[in-house]
């Protein structure tokens, strides 16, 4: 266990960025803690390093991406329908099947040291979803958990069950990689030529399909200020920007 855990959580806001440097990025993050961690071992614990904790807000242009547990017949569109629509399509090293990156979506990475925090990815995934089910609450939507699906759900329970935000992570000696897929303003047709998550029988929804109205940019900003305070609230962390 890290016996000198760091709670600071340096923060950036990427703006628009294609998803292979952003990937890229959150790789470079979390070899610099894995690097460090691996230092410590031949340490005594008092000279031990404090690791770094990062949280990267992004919006990518439309990209498919398919977590290393995914199947690839639930890509439903093929290499010139892809073109078409102006989206690419990349393997990742998440879990979880497929899903949709694109404008008017909030995507969040955080790359986190868990030893500072607790090392327990089912209760990492549960904040995860916690985040985002209070940042919505701020606009009115009751998100939920749906048993054995992860992500956060409306109206979970009834058939007209729908995600508006995906999550797959994935975690390398307690230091985690990917995250969350939250819509916003995006446009749903995207999700058309794909089986999302795999699950055949529930919908996706946006933030602006629930509200029935785009969300001005000054609110989209204020939704990504309740994405941050919630989850330093959450984790117990504090956020500083880089």
């Amino acid at each position: 266990m890290n016996t000198n855990p760091n709670k600071v959580v340096a923060f950036e806001d990427l703006g628009i960025k294609e998803y292979q440097p952003a990937w890229d990025y959150q790789e470079q993050l979390m070899k610099g803690i894995i690097d460090t961690k691996i230092q410590n071992r031949n340490l005594p614990a008092e000279e031990h390093h404090t690791t770094s904790n990062h949280f990267l807000l992004v919006e990518h242009p439309h990209v498919y991406t398919l977590g290393k547990s995914g199947h690839e017949e639930n890509m439903l569109a093929g290499i010139d329908q892809l073109k078409e629509i102006d989206a690419t399509f990349v393997k990742v090293n998440r879990g979880g099947d497929i899903t949709y990156h694109g404008f008017g979506q909030i995507v969040g990475y955080p790359i986190l040291d868990l030893e500072n925090f607790f090392t327990d990815i089912h209760l990492y995934m549960r904040n995860l979803e916690e985040v985002i089910i209070r940042a919505i609450a701020e606009f009115g939507l009751k998100g939920k958990r749906s048993p054995g699906e992860t992500g956060v759900w409306l109206d979970v329970g009834k058939p007209y069950a729908r995600k508006i935000c995906a999550m797959g992570v994935k975690a390398s000696r307690w230091v985690t990689l990917h995250g969350f897929a939250l819509n916003v303003n995006t446009d749903m047709r995207y999700f058309e030529y794909i089986i999302p998550c795999g699950i055949k029988d529930k919908q996706v929804t946006s933030v602006k399909r629930e509200l029935e109205r785009e969300l001005t940019p000054e609110e989209v900003d204020h939704l990504k200020a309740m994405i941050r305070k919630h989850f330093a609230d959450v984790f117990g962390a504090e956020l500083v920007n880089t």
